[in-house]
């Protein structure tokens, strides 16, 4: 585990899978991030390439040949994963390519991710290389989850996601029984910025939003204000999601999404897949604000 700190925060990440487990208050020692209970969900903020989500039947097609990834991709759980580089403020992993990722994945690539401490904010800054002499095609997002309530004497539904902006938008439906996109939309948003948080929210799996005007959100305590921002300008989709006995809610900003159930599996037409060309890189930033009422 590597960690970093300054006045008001210290933060830690794991080296499997590069994964954030731990946003402190320096001061009040408050934990920001879910603790994994494994009995409910045992992740706290696993790194999504090249996939978001489920492929159909687990697989997909690129030049003519069938390849099977696991959900979310390659990068979640992967011990693989090294530190390569480290300063005062500021933590980068690295996963490359090798003769068992081209397997189920058939690109040289690098991932990066640079984890990024400035007084009371977290960025995180991923960074694809394309090191072969073709293009590659991904897809790359977050899935951090933060404990809900964060303080004691209080409830889940003391909490609501307050967005930058009215949004009048639907989620798109998850078919439950494969984790794939449905045709099926739901109503969410009429002209409101805030959404009430409840556990009943996520029977149906996540939310999943590909319109949203905003591109900040904060969760936010009836008792306590602001809790935290996540500013996702890179990122065109987002997910919000829990398991419903879970007290956390994770706000997931994507470059990419899901299988739809109806897809033809082909990789280079599936929805939100980035195109890179050879020896390109293509970077894209989030960051995690902790609002400093509860810092000082």
């Amino acid at each position: 585990m590597f960690t970093l700190e300054n006045e008001y925060l210290e933060i830690a990440v794991k080296k499997t899978g590069a994964e954030l487990c731990l946003i402190r208050s320096k001061k009040h020692q408050t934990d920001f991030m879910w603790d994994a209970n494994p009995e409910v969900w045992y992740s706290y903020a696993p790194n999504l390439f090249p996939i978001i989500g489920a492929l159909k039947d687990g697989t997909y097609m690129f030049e003519g040949q069938s390849f099977q990834l696991p959900k979310h991709g390659l990068v979640r759980n992967n011990p693989d994963v090294t530190l390569h580089k480290q300063s005062e403020n500021s933590l980068t992993f690295k996963l490359g390519y090798s003769e068992k990722s081209l397997k189920i994945y058939p690109f040289k690539f690098e991932f990066y991710l640079t984890y990024t401490l400035e007084e009371n904010k977290i960025t995180l800054t991923h960074e694809v290389k394309n090191v072969d002499s073709k293009p590659i095609y991904f897809s790359l997002g977050g899935h951090p989850a933060f404990k809900c309530p964060v303080f004691e004497n209080e409830d889940y539904q003391n909490y609501t996601l307050e967005f930058e902006q009215e949004e009048n938008t639907k989620t798109h439906v998850i078919n439950m029984e494969n984790g794939l996109i449905s045709s099926e939309t739901k109503t969410i948003f009429n002209n409101t910025k805030t959404l009430q948080l409840t556990h009943d929210l996520f029977r149906a799996d996540a939310l999943v939003f590909k319109d949203l005007k905003s591109k900040k959100v904060a969760l936010h305590s009836k008792n306590h204000g602001s809790i935290l921002t996540v500013n996702y300008p890179d990122y065109p989709y987002l997910g919000i999601w829990a398991k419903p006995t879970g007290d956390y809610v994770c706000i997931e900003p994507w470059l990419g999404i899901a299988d739809h159930e109806n897809t033809n599996q082909d990789f280079k037409s599936k929805e939100g897949i980035i195109k890179l060309e050879a020896q390109k890189s293509y970077l894209a930033s989030y960051s995690i604000e902790i609002a400093t009422t509860h810092l000082t």
